[in-house]
């Protein structure tokens, strides 16, 4: 019998490996050719389906897409297809997330937002699956088999793969988004300085904010999910502007905030002010950066992934010392069939 969180800590260990994988690999000679052949560079706006992790990491690619392609990306929810008549998606592209493909609620949306008139590119882990077979382009995650129930290096390599995507879109985008798989590379093996003192202020919180700010904001839903499923921890993200509105005041109450920061010059003003705020108001607040690892220049999505491979291992420790076994929490699945 493997000890409790075993595999989950075997697939944060490849992690980085994955991300470089999946932006080498994940688009083929033929992918470029389909690529152009459904002219995903005109679309005129591009829409995310996913659930859970795979939401965050829409959320992620999403500020990455608008950022060097100038055109609108957004959420859409699936019951707008697996439960309703659709939307209309002409000249549109959607990008469909899921880690096994076997949802139904995303095969529905697959299939929904192809009638609608949207060219649907399906980034999926597993491969033959029915998302993949609904969609009119499957960019594998190639990320191999992960068997604990939370997603990590799916997650990493689903950032990889959308940014591979994005590299045959964005002339220049390639380069420096090679440059950072290979920063990336480096992390494997490594921990945040302080982890002890890290974990046990986990050990000690009740509530915790996690606050980012454009790709750091997916990254931060991404960790709030995974403290709430391995650890059972009441975590809740939130951009660094929106936590300043009501939700501000529950930093009067005991309250642990991790701030991950992805170091882009025109998110520092926001952070800084959410930092301080949360401060003064009583919170106790961690700010990590992938500079704490000697890592600068990423993408803002490749940082987005780097404080994930930097934060999972901190999710991991907590939960195996709360005595929870994060391979396979009580409530959870591996597959998650929803409609």
């Amino acid at each position: 019998m493997t000890e409790p969180g075993a595999h989950m800590a075997a697939e944060i260990a490849e992690a980085p490996d994955a991300f470089a994988r999946a932006l080498v690999k994940s688009v083929s000679d033929k992918a470029k050719m389909q690529i152009s052949s459904l002219h995903l560079d005109r679309a005129r706006a591009f829409y995310t389906i996913a659930r859970g992790s795979s939401d965050a990491v829409a959320n992620v690619l999403s500020y990455e897409f608008m950022r060097e392609l100038g055109r609108p990306m957004t959420s859409l929810p699936p019951s707008i297809f697996s439960l309703g008549g659709g939307v209309d998606l002409a000249g549109c592209a959607a990008l469909v997330i899921s880690q096994s493909g076997a949802s139904d609620d995303l095969v529905r949306s697959a299939e929904g937002a192809r009638r609608s008139g949207a060219a649907v590119v399906a980034l999926v882990n597993t491969p033959g699956s029915r998302v993949e077979a609904a969609a009119s382009l499957a960019l594998p995650v190639l990320a191999g088999p992960e068997l604990a129930v939370p997603a990590t290096k799916t997650v990493i390599a689903s950032i990889a793969a959308g940014m591979a995507l994005l590299a045959q879109l964005a002339p220049g985008y390639g380069a420096r988004a090679d440059d950072s798989a290979a920063a990336l590379r480096g992390l494997a093996g490594q921990a945040l300085p302080e982890t002890r003192a890290l974990i046990a202020a986990f050990l000690r919180a009740q509530h915790v904010y996690v606050i980012g700010r454009d790709t750091g904001f997916g990254a931060a839903q991404e960790l709030a999910l995974k403290l709430k499923e391995t650890c059972a921890l009441h975590a809740e993200a939130y951009s660094a502007t929106e936590v300043l509105h009501g939700p501000l005041q529950l930093a009067t109450n005991p309250l642990l905030i991790v701030i991950l920061d992805t170091e882009q010059p025109d998110v520092q003003d926001s952070l800084d002010t959410a930092e301080n705020r949360l401060r003064g108001a009583g919170g106790v607040v961690v700010r990590l950066r992938p500079s704490d690892m000697g890592l600068r220049n990423l993408t803002p999505a490749a940082a987005a992934a780097a404080l994930l491979c930097l934060t999972y291992p901190l999710v991991l420790a907590t939960a195996v010392a709360l005595g929870h076994d994060p391979d396979h929490p009580a409530t959870l699945a591996k597959m998650t069939r929803t409609t």
